[in-house]
């Protein structure tokens, strides 16, 4: 098979926000369903390195303020989604060489807002620019490497439905000045899952047929709204909360938990009410971890 070139390539992972999420249903096989509206930071997120490996195998290195949470072995989802696109791309008479992959890690590890299916996707995204007629499968079989890698491969603001897998882009959303805070207290997605109280809650509302024109009206909608794993998070890392009450007394327009925590966004009217939010909350809250745009 001939091998397929991969020039050294960085790419961002940016973080994922779920701005609502009901959890609406439970299939047979055990995977939520899920109804979200998603977005994605425009330059907040982990940082990609790809180039082709001096060895026989795919290499792994990490840095970054978070790495030493990150695990290097076999059953990281970097390696992971690296076999994965291997296997997928050897059914189209290609060969993928071995990877030096690079990460710099930026995010806080089991936050709720992407952090490892987002750094897959990055990968996959690599390749699939590599091979376009691949691109379609590798979103949809990307699955596979966990329930919120179609979404951040797509990249782009959606309504994301099923367990994941149906990712449907918005047609309308204005700039959002979005920060986002997170006391650096993990949450494990498993366990918060295995705790909830229900499965089958309300779907969301309609989306307002010619989208969100502003942030007062985005923020309208997403008060009719939930994050059914909130709660539950709560009750296992109280510190939530607190960061929530923070951000709306900092002047946030909306506030709320993102996936299955810890991190909290705040929805802000302006940039300019963002920063200095931010200034304040970095000054008095040292121990937390605050990003958004300077």
């Amino acid at each position: 098979m001939p091998p397929l070139a991969i020039p050294p390539t960085r790419l961002l992972a940016p973080a994922k926000i779920n701005l609502a999420l009901h959890v609406v249903g439970r299939r047979a096989d055990g995977y939520h369903c899920l109804e979200s509206l998603v977005v994605f930071a425009a330059d907040t997120g982990d940082s990609i390195t790809v180039a082709p490996s001096p060895d026989a195998l795919d290499r792994l290195e990490v840095g970054g303020p978070f790495a030493v949470d990150v695990p290097v072995g076999a059953d990281n989802i970097l390696l992971r989604a690296a076999s994965f696109a291997r296997t997928l791309l050897a059914e189209r008479d290609l060969a993928l060489p071995p990877l030096a992959i690079h990460l710099d890690k930026r995010l806080p590890v089991a936050a709720g807002i992407g952090g490892g299916s987002a750094d897959a996707a990055a990968l996959l995204r690599i390749i699939a620019d590599r091979v376009p007629d691949a691109a379609r499968r590798l979103t949809h079989e990307s699955i596979a490497l966990g329930a919120d890698v179609p979404m951040c491969l797509d990249g782009r603001a959606a309504l994301v439905t099923g367990i994941g897998e149906t990712v449907s882009p918005l047609a309308v959303l204005p700039p959002l000045p979005l920060l986002m805070v997170n006391p650096r207290e993990p949450v494990s997605t498993a366990a918060v899952f295995a705790k909830l109280p229900r499965c089958d809650n309300p779907a969301l509302p309609p989306l307002p047929p010619g989208g969100f024109p502003d942030i007062a009206a985005l923020a309208t909608w997403l008060s009719q709204t939930r994050n059914d794993l909130e709660p539950t998070a709560v009750d296992m890392v109280p510190t939530i909360d607190a960061v929530r009450e923070r951000l709306i007394a900092e002047g946030a327009r909306f506030a709320r938990m993102s996936g299955s925590g810890a991190t909290v966004f705040g929805l802000f009217e302006d940039a300019g009410h963002m920063r200095r939010a931010r200034s304040r909350i970095e000054s008095t809250c040292p121990g937390w971890w605050v990003s958004g745009p300077n």
